[in-house]
């Protein structure tokens, strides 16, 4: 199953299709051949944050881009303690 893509104007639009025009989130749904909790996501997202909704074409929120930040620098870090604990075990045993 190919997963779809839809565009931001899309989504805003399903939005207001349910909050303006008052259509059921069912019924706005079945029209526009979508998940019912997609649709609810889209909703949430839309009210919680508008101006940072659906932000496509690779932008991430900046929540979820410094969550991916920290994560790469407590990987580098991981990486760099080990090196070091193989290194002090190196020269323990060389000092010997």
């Amino acid at each position: 199953m190919v997963r779809r893509k839809f565009t931001k104007e899309f989504k805003f639009e399903a939005v207001k299709l349910v909050t303006e025009r008052g259509v059921a989130v069912a019924q706005a749904a079945r029209d526009l051949d979508l998940a019912e909790s997609v649709l609810r996501r889209w909703m949430r997202e839309a009210t919680t944050a508008p101006v940072t909704a659906f932000p496509g074409h690779g932008q991430q929120r900046a929540e979820l881009a410094e969550i991916a930040a920290l994560k790469k620098e407590v990987a580098k870090l991981k990486a760099e303690r080990d090196i070091l604990k193989k290194a002090a075990a190196f020269f323990a045993r060389e000092a010997t």
